[in-house]
C-alpha cells in the first residue's frame, strides 16, 4: 500500500496448498483498518461523535466518500467480553485469540453469547495453513482478514497482520466442561498440541470482563465499488468503568482479491496514513485491544501483534 520501505507494498500472494481434507486454502476476503486510541477522551457519544469528524475532514480533504446518513440516530452498541486463556498464556504465546461476546440491548443480553477463536499472525502463508474450522456439528462462519495498524513506533505508516478466525453461537457447542483444555483441543484441533495435562484449563485472562461500547459513525466510499464500513470504540471495566483502550476502525469485505482495485487500495492507504497525522495526539502505538487486556496484571505474554 505504501511508498516507503519500511512497510510492504502489497498483501502477499498465497502458495497454493489444502487443509487436511483437501479443502483449499482460506484466502483474504477482508480488509481492516485500525488505529488503536488513547480512552481517556471517550467520555459521551458526542465524544465518539467528535471524532466522526476528524474522520470526515480527512476524507474530505483527500475526496474520498463518507456518508453518515444510513447511521444517523444510532445508540451505541455495548457488549461484554472475556478472553480465555491458560495461566501460562499458551495460547496468546503461540498467536491464538479465545473470547466471547455477548451483546446487550437496554440492559439485556440479546441472542446467544458467541465464541470466536481466531489465529492472528505476520506471516499469511501461515495464518492460511491454520485450520481454524471447529469440530461442532452446528453452524459456524469464518473470516479471514488482512488487518493494517499504524506502525509500533511512529505515525504515519502501517504494519500488516493476519487474522484468520471462526466464529459460532455458544449453542452450536455441546461439550461438557466447556473451560477443559482436553475439550477445547477437541473442538479446536489446533490447540491439541498445547494442552500439557488432561486437567488443565483456561481461565479469565487478567480477572476481567471488558464492556465494548461501540458506535457506527458512518460509510467510506473509496470509488471503483469499494466501500468501508466504520466505527469508534472505547473498552472498559465492568463495573469499575476504568477506561481501557479506544479504536477507530472501518472494514470493507470482498470475495476476490481483484475486486480491491488498485486505485482504491492507494485511496485507502492515504486516507489510513492521513488520518494518523490528523489524530496523532490521540493515537496509542504499539499495542492491541488484546494486548492491553493480557497486560493488566503487569504480565508480559509473547504475542504475535
Amino acid at each position: 500500500m505504501a511508498k516507503t520501505n519500511s512497510q510492504p507494498r502489497r498483501v502477499p500472494e498465497l502458495q497454493q496448498g489444502t487443509y487436511s481434507d483437501g479443502h483449499p486454502l482460506d484466502d483474504i476476503q477482508y480488509l481492516q483498518c485500525k488505529i488503536i486510541l488513547k480512552p481517556d477522551r471517550f467520555t459521551s457519544v458526542a465524544s465518539f461523535h467528535e471524532f466522526g469528524t476528524f474522520v470526515r475532514r480527512t476524507a474530505d480533504d483527500l475526496g474520498i466518500g463518507f456518508s453518515s446518513n444510513a447511521v444517523a440516530g444510532q445508540r451505541p452498541q455495548i457488549r461484554e467480553i472475556i478472553f480465555l486463556d491458560t495461566r501460562d498464556y499458551s495460547l496468546y504465546n503461540n498467536a491464538f485469540i479465545l473470547r466471547r461476546r455477548i451483546a446487550y440491548e437496554d440492559g439485556f443480553p440479546v441472542n446467544e453469547p458467541e465464541i470466536v477463536f481466531k489465529f492472528r499472525h505476520p506471516d499469511i502463508q501461515k495464518a492460511a495453513e491454520l485450520d481454524v474450522r471447529p469440530n461442532i456439528a452446528g453452524k459456524y462462519q469464518l473470516k479471514f482478514k488482512v488487518e493494517a495498524l499504524p506502525l509500533r513506533d511512529g505515525i504515519g505508516g502501517f504494519r500488516l497482520l493476519y487474522s484468520h478466525n471462526v466464529q459460532f453461537g455458544l449453542s452450536q457447542v455441546h461439550e461438557g466442561d466447556r473451560l477443559s483444555m482436553a475439550t477445547l483441543a477437541r473442538v479446536f484441533p489446533p490447540l491439541a498440541v498445547l494442552k500439557k495435562f488432561d486437567a488443565e484449563k483456561v481461565e479469565l485472562v487478567s480477572q476481567q470482563f471488558v464492556e465494548e461500547v461501540l458506535l457506527d459513525i458512518g460509510v467510506l466510499d473509496f470509488g471503483k465499488g469499494v466501500t468501508a464500513k466504520a466505527n469508534v470504540a472505547m473498552w472498559r471495566t465492568r463495573g469499575e468503568h476504568m477506561p481501557l483502550i479506544g479504536e477507530f476502525s472501518f472494514q470493507s469485505k470482498f470475495k476476490r482479491r481483484d475486486e480491491l482495485h488498485d486505485k482504491a487500495k492507494n485511496r485507502c492507504e492515504q486516507f489510513f496514513v492521513s488520518l494518523q497525522h490528523n489524530v496523532r495526539d490521540r493515537i496509542s502505538l504499539g499495542t492491541t485491544k488484546t494486548g492491553v487486556v493480557y497486560r493488566l496484571q503487569g504480565n508480559q505474554p509473547q504475542g504475535h501483534e
